[in-house]
């Protein structure tokens, strides 16, 4: 008899028992929730020729973006290749061997074919998804979910994972109606489903809808903030950023000294939280003391200058914090010299390089060589990681380096544009008074 997942794929070297434990694994990965990696690791002692309980678990690790567990994530494709494979099987191996290079486009690519192949394939639809993300490719958010849908229904287990994550596709393209739509109706079935919970937060972001988003966090905190939810850190960042375009920095610091940073957490994507807050904290004229002297702390384990930039440009910002400039030059000549073969060397280079620059720029008091640097890097920002409200601190930092510099035409400039996106924001409203004021007669006359 053929052991198939809970969508129907068939699991090569699975028993009915561990079949069970690879798709509880498959549960916690969608929601983010509980460790996948214990239940593969059990399913993997009790059947060690499971394939794609190996294959599953290199996915997890490649996608962690952190030096160590990609190479751990390599270890484990090197022994998938002395097992039986279907062709499903293969073709997650040829993914991984990408994503474990830095090709994370490749990568993604080749799970986007292979997702026409095998639509019900939800491991590799959520990989793919998070390749898109870290890869910053909207349309691909977008696209690759909208492609299986229709091949999908209510009574697959998992439906409603897929409308969580096209929620997120549609918020990172603008089309914020029917994200919130998609998003409410997969927590409206999954209430535990981080990735959509968050897709809905993002577009409150996107709209400056503060109060809304802070409504949205409160009510369904019990549901995002549990000790064993991979993703609370970013959820209680959101909530931090609604505090923070509300001018509630107490509120922030409260909620950094909490439930963001209060554990110390070393994984990487809560560390970027952190460091983004701070900093955004600092362009509010809030002084955030011994807190970067313990996150650049935390960074040291992490950064290489190599395996994932926008994981580095973070801890650039902690290094600044912390008076470590040396780390920070470090960061930069990698970047500025390596070989760049891969494509995440790439991204170091023509990416990573003008915003560790800008930044550092940014923090001397150097304020027209930042804007003059971070102006073209915005652009090109949208190559690599993360998603637009992540990326959005290079605009702000733009602005605030061109009110600080007496840029007026520039602080003007992105002043309006950033009210045309978010008219009531008080932070933006503030970016051009200050300029307007920099620009007025009587100071100049002074």
């Amino acid at each position: 008899m053929m052991i198939t997942d809970a969508q129907g794929n068939v699991l090569t070297g699975a028993t009915s028992e561990v079949s069970g434990l690879f798709d509880q694994a498959v549960d916690a990965f969608n929601i983010y929730r509980g460790d996948p990696v214990g239940l593969l690791d059990r399913a993997i002692e009790a059947a060690p020729a499971f394939a794609m309980a190996h294959i599953f678990k290199a996915h997890l690790l490649g996608l962690a973006t952190e030096p160590e567990a990609t190479k751990e994530a390599k270890a484990i494709i090197g022994t998938v290749k002395s097992l039986r494979l279907s062709e499903r099987e293969a073709s997650h191996v040829v993914a991984l061997d990408l994503l474990v290079e830095g090709e994370w486009t490749a990568a993604a690519t080749v799970l986007d074919r292979h997702n026409a192949d095998y639509p019900h394939d939800i491991v590799a639809l959520q990989s793919g998804h998070l390749m898109d993300f870290y890869r910053a490719s909207a349309r691909s958010l977008r696209d690759r979910i909208a492609r299986v849908l229709p091949k999908w229904s209510a009574n697959i287990p998992g439906y409603s994972i897929l409308l969580g994550m096209h929620a997120f596709g549609l918020e990172e393209t603008g089309d914020y109606g029917r994200a919130e739509e998609a998003g409410r109706r997969a927590v409206d079935v999954q209430p535990l489903d981080c990735w959509a919970h968050h897709a809905v937060a993002h577009v409150m972001e996107m709209q400056g809808r503060a109060e809304d988003g802070i409504g949205w966090m409160i009510a369904r905190e019990p549901h995002w903030s549990g000790d064993d939810n991979f993703f609370k850190v970013h959820n209680w960042w959101h909530r931090s950023l609604c505090h923070l375009d509300l001018g509630q920095a107490d509120e922030v610091l409260a909620l950094y000294d909490g439930p963001i940073r209060q554990d110390r957490s070393m994984v990487a994507l809560d560390m970027v939280d952190a460091s983004a807050l701070l900093w955004r904290l600092h362009l509010s004229g809030h002084d955030v003391g011994h807190r970067w002297q313990e996150l650049a702390t935390a960074w040291d384990s992490h950064v290489d200058g190599c395996t994932y930039p926008f994981n580095d440009w973070h801890a650039v910002m902690a290094y600044l914090g912390a008076g470590r400039t040396a780390k920070v030059d470090r960061i930069a000549n990698a970047y500025r010299n390596g070989a760049h073969v891969s494509e995440a060397g790439g991204w170091g280079n023509r990416t990573a390089l003008p915003l560790v620059e800008g930044f550092a720029a940014f923090w001397r008091g150097d304020y027209e060589n930042a804007a003059n640097l971070l102006h073209g890097a915005r652009f090109i920002a949208n190559s690599f990681g993360g998603s637009h409200a992540q990326r959005d601190i290079i605009d702000w930092t733009l602005a605030e380096a061109s009110v600080r510099g007496d840029l007026t035409a520039m602080a003007e400039a992105i002043g309006n544009e950033r009210l045309a996106l978010k008219p009531h924001s008080p932070v933006n409203k503030s970016f051009l008074s200050r300029a307007g004021a920099n620009a007025s007669p009587g100071r100049n006359a002074a």
